[in-house]
């Protein structure tokens, strides 16, 4: 019996844009980085960007344990059937190493997007008759209907650039038993100014977003907050900096809400470009 997400991604796990690099000449710097991950504790690899199974599996291949996840790729990405004969690929090589996260995008993304709910139920109703089994996905839910639909058919929720109170909110919709799975940015840097202009440097390609900047809003944020790159509250917010001590705070607190795992992001002015090895260490080290 395979045993379940909530039980195999343990309380930490890392985000990345640059481990699903398709450059084959950096197979073995990502298999590399992989397998230090594995060894450093973290208990999951997200793998940013429109990420597919295809990315996730030779990461598998080159760990042992470590769970790896697509976080996310999106319905409008590639059909249904050919998902699902990708998931059973992974998975019959690496029983129970590989999570589906899944996530309808963002409108300014995606030519013809629209009804962005019935897109995913109709995806996931493609995936049950495809056999691709609940347990095994889950969904980038902001909203309580998609967290009630990762609650009602997934394994749970993998909510992005989110804060602790939305956790708090996330598990009372979701309830105690499936997956709840936060994003979180953290900037290893102590001096407020540099941190900010680092944090508010990643964040203004989200601030494009209606999706995101919406959930910024219902969580009582203001529009001051999310124009002008983003005010020093909101930055504050959903990212992490300072020193040690702050940030291994910061983190907590979404356990502290109701998450069971956190997705770390580490920002640095090279995120997307270069593999953040020694900062991964220096989180790893400080998570204790």
């Amino acid at each position: 019996m395979t045993t379940s997400l909530k039980e195999t991604v343990g309380r930490y796990g890392v985000w990345s844009v640059e481990l699903r690099s398709e450059d084959p000449a950096r197979r073995g710097e990502l298999d590399e980085a992989a397998a230090e991950l594995e060894e450093l504790g973290y208990g999951a690899l997200w793998l940013g960007g429109n990420s597919t199974a295809d990315h996730a599996a030779p990461l598998i291949g080159a760990t042992r344990r470590i769970t790896v996840g697509t976080s996310i790729q999106s319905v409008w990405q590639q059909d249904a059937a050919t998902t699902a004969a990708s998931f059973a690929e992974v998975e019959t090589a690496h029983p129970g190493r590989f999570a589906l996260g899944l996530g309808v995008s963002h409108g300014p993304r995606v030519e013809g997007y629209h009804r962005p709910y019935s897109a995913m139920t109709g995806y996931l109703d493609e995936l049950d008759k495809a056999g691709v089994p609940a347990g095994r996905r889950v969904l980038a839910a902001l909203g309580p209907k998609m967290l009630g639909l990762s609650r009602d058919r997934a394994a749970g929720a993998i909510p992005y650039l989110v804060t602790p109170e939305h956790t708090a909110q996330a598990r009372e919709i979701l309830g105690e038993q499936v997956l709840l799975a936060p994003e979180f940015k953290v900037v290893l840097e102590a001096d407020p100014a540099r941190a900010r202009e680092t944090a508010r440097a990643y964040l203004a390609r989200y601030l494009e977003l209606p999706n995101y900047t919406n959930n910024f809003l219902r969580l009582g944020f203001s529009e001051d907050d999310i124009t002008d790159g983003g005010s020093d509250h909101l930055i504050d917010a959903v990212f992490a900096w300072g020193d040690e001590t702050r940030i291994r705070e910061r983190i907590t607190a979404f356990h502290e809400a109701g998450a069971d795992h956190v997705a770390l992001q580490v920002v640095t002015a090279a995120t997307g470009t270069t593999l953040p090895r020694e900062e991964w260490r220096r989180l790893a080290s400080l998570l204790g």
